[in-house]
């Protein structure tokens, strides 16, 4: 058998020359006979003068062809049908591509041999069998190909990668769900922060009390630098007095908003996870339950939570607002606010809508 897939439509153009010759022959004989077209109608569709005086039997695949499709409506279209025709003009394509030397993939020779067998089959050819014998085996050259590609694709494969795909835990065995996902208990209303509702002490606990939210809170880089920002401009050492926040709907401004509220809330900063060492690392001094290093700047202490954020706070001189009303200018550009002055506009997570931190006042 051929090895290629050019022999292989070589192949089927032979075996299809060989069943379509008888057939054409009879049918054109038949026309004759019913004077359906002249003596002489090969001599119209022969490409040269020796060929219409050689036997049918000798004429190649692609003379047959063309015969079949000049002569269709007058010989042909009686005996076959529309199917028929669709598939002499596929197969005249497939002989002037192997004529042109042009290359042959597996489903382009696959699907010239089944034209061939297919065409043969309708004019009742024998050669159509041998035709399917090229098929199958042809099938089975590709199925052995792609075994054999897929072993190749294993066997490239780490064994490393394997093995632990082979010692892999469930992972439940890794992780514990929390005892509110484990009972069934969860409930999706309390996934959704609200800064308005911590604030009044309302809620449930992760969201609600300082270190329980930063023992659930994985600081990211960009929260991580937002908490050290926020902490240098309060303690004096730069930082940015406005950050806008813009992210897609749950990209976590909410959360950003209660890491920095209860940050400065007057938690001692040694009992919020990862923000001790945070601080460390960015040379900020740790914050105290009382505040330590703001109110030694002021020589006052804070208050409670509920006594930072009833009624207006005066800026002692030398402070700065965080920003005003429209939240957009930076506070820099205007200069420190007076001394007795109230602060209007919005603020840091520790103040109201019109007051100062308290650990300023």
């Amino acid at each position: 058998m051929p090895a290629t897939n050019r022999g292989r439509v070589e192949q089927g153009l032979e075996l299809l020359r060989q069943g379509l010759a008888p057939f054409i022959e009879r049918e054109i004989r038949r026309a004759l006979r019913q004077r359906q077209v002249g003596t002489d109608v090969l001599h119209t569709v022969a490409e040269n003068p020796r060929q219409a005086k050689a036997p049918l039997a000798e004429w190649d695949a692609a003379a047959l062809l063309r015969t079949m499709w000049d002569l269709w409506q007058s010989v042909f279209r009686f005996p076959l049908g529309p199917a028929e025709r669709s598939l002499v003009s596929e197969l005249r394509g497939h002989r002037n591509n192997w004529a042109h030397q042009k290359p042959f993939s597996s489903d382009e020779a696959y699907r010239a041999i089944d034209s061939a067998a297919r065409l043969l089959t309708a004019v009742s050819a024998p050669q159509a069998n041998e035709l399917d014998a090229l098929k199958t085996e042809m099938l089975r050259l590709r199925f052995e190909e792609q075994r054999r590609n897929a072993e190749k694709q294993k066997a490239r494969r780490p064994l490393i990668e394997s093995e632990a795909a082979g010692g892999l835990k469930p992972w439940r065995e890794v992780i514990e769900p929390h005892p509110d996902v484990a009972t069934g208990k969860y409930r999706q209303a309390e996934f959704a922060a609200d800064l308005w509702q911590v604030h009044r002490e309302e809620g449930a606990d992760e969201y609600r009390k300082p270190d329980e939210f930063f023992r659930r809170t994985y600081l990211t880089e960009s929260l991580s630098a937002l908490l050290v920002d926020a902490a240098r401009r309060l303690a004096g050492k730069g930082g940015d007095p406005v950050v806008e926040l813009q992210t897609n709907f749950g990209g976590g401004k909410t959360h950003s908003m209660l890491a920095l509220y209860h940050l400065f809330s007057g938690a001692d900063s040694a009992d919020l996870m990862g923000v001790d060492s945070l601080l460390a690392d960015a040379k900020i001094p740790l914050l105290g339950r009382c505040g330590a290093w703001c109110s030694s700047a002021t020589g006052s202490r804070r208050g409670s939570r509920r006594s930072r954020t009833t009624g207006p706070r005066s800026i002692p001189s030398g402070a700065r607002s965080p920003g005003n009303s429209a939240g957009r200018r930076r506070t820099n550009a205007s200069g420190p606010a007076t001394s007795g002055r109230p602060v209007r506009g919005r603020h840091s997570p520790t103040c109201s809508g019109t007051t100062a931190p308290a650990c300023c006042s």
